[in-house]
């Protein structure tokens, strides 16, 4: 006898189009972007799903949440669950996924990428070539990076790649969290603030949400100082981005690479204009391999919850409410 595939809300595409097509294979799916009136849809039709697919980056807002009264499960694309609305979900007691472990060593390779290229001014140098400056005269000095203090803010998996590559550097690494990691071999500094007055770099891998908002602000960036670099590949949430701009602008700080930003796809419009400051368009885990990792971590953590009411990866809610997250 037949069974039926279970049916699947997919809140929007998924990064990758490929989990699109497999999602679709597996199971029962309706796209809920793609309905002519999403909300008159959840409220026809809502009481039918109990398994969800979503993204980091598109979230999980709570009106969807209230509109699915059988929803059991939420596979989510991504690391951060600060767009998942916590309360609703909880509420519910929605268990949700997510895909961490899989994007650590991308995520710190961009960190270094970011470090450099604001160090080096390597971004700037390149538009220096096109725009025929070398002809006009030398690029001019930038930062060595070997040797300097590298400080993490959030030495979870992430922090923790990020501090193996700095030892290739021959860096003095010291981090901040809510408390030190136990057996770490580097520095630990009571607070973010401190962290900031050590390091030449400040590298932020704290995870976003109510709890790290804009705790990198003014005061953080005046301690980082006049030689310091900021690297942002967490959330763009934890950066005072209004601050940070007028950092960059009067000199307060040396310079900056960011991934992520406080409203994208809109940096701030000040950031634009400066040559300080390198800009990526959240591209950290953009690599073939990572996104064919998470997607198939999505699969899994769908497939096993269905199979035995257990995903592979689970979002750890009690680490939302923390004030400073070990990692992204």
């Amino acid at each position: 006898m037949a069974t039926s595939r279970p049916r699947v809300l997919q809140f929007g595409k998924m990064p990758l189009p490929q989990l699109d097509a497999e999602l679709a294979q597996a199971y029962e799916v309706t796209l809920l972007s793609e309905q002519a009136d999403p909300r008159r849809f959840l409220a026809e039709q809502g009481t039918q799903f109990e398994y969800l697919v979503t993204s980091a980056a598109m979230g999980l807002p709570a009106h969807v949440v209230e509109a699915l009264p059988n929803l059991r499960f939420v596979s989510s694309f991504g690391v951060g669950f600060d767009a998942l609305d916590r309360d609703s979900l909880l509420h519910r007691g929605v268990r949700v996924g997510y895909t961490p472990g899989v994007l650590d060593d991308c995520v710190a390779d961009m960190a270094f990428a970011l470090l450099l290229d604001a160090a080096r001014g390597l971004s700037e140098s390149d538009r220096f070539v096109r725009r025929g400056g070398w002809s006009q005269g030398r690029f001019g000095i930038r930062t060595r990076a070997s040797g300097k203090r590298l400080g993490i803010f959030g030495m979870g998996r992430i922090g923790s790649a990020v501090a193996r590559r700095a030892a290739g550097f021959d860096m003095d690494v010291g981090y901040h969290n809510r408390s030190p990691v136990e057996g770490s071999p580097h520095r630990y500094l009571p607070s973010l603030l401190a962290l900031a007055r050590w390091a030449d770099f400040l590298v932020i891998t704290a995870a976003g949400g109510d709890a790290t908002r804009h705790l990198v602000d003014a005061q953080v960036l005046d301690a980082l100082g006049p030689q310091g670099f900021l690297v942002n590949v967490a959330r763009g949430s934890v950066v005072d981005e209004a601050a940070l701009a007028a950092a960059l602008q009067s000199g307060r700080i040396a310079g900056a690479g960011l991934d992520v930003f406080e409203d994208e796809p809109r940096p701030h419009a000040e950031l634009l204009t400066q040559d300080n400051v390198v800009l990526a368009p959240h591209i950290a885990s953009g690599t073939h391999e990572t996104r064919r990792a998470m997607a198939d971590l999505v699969l899994r953590n769908l497939e096993q919850f269905i199979a035995t009411g257990q995903p592979v990866a689970e979002v750890p809610w009690s680490a939302a409410r923390q004030p400073v997250a070990a990692g992204v």
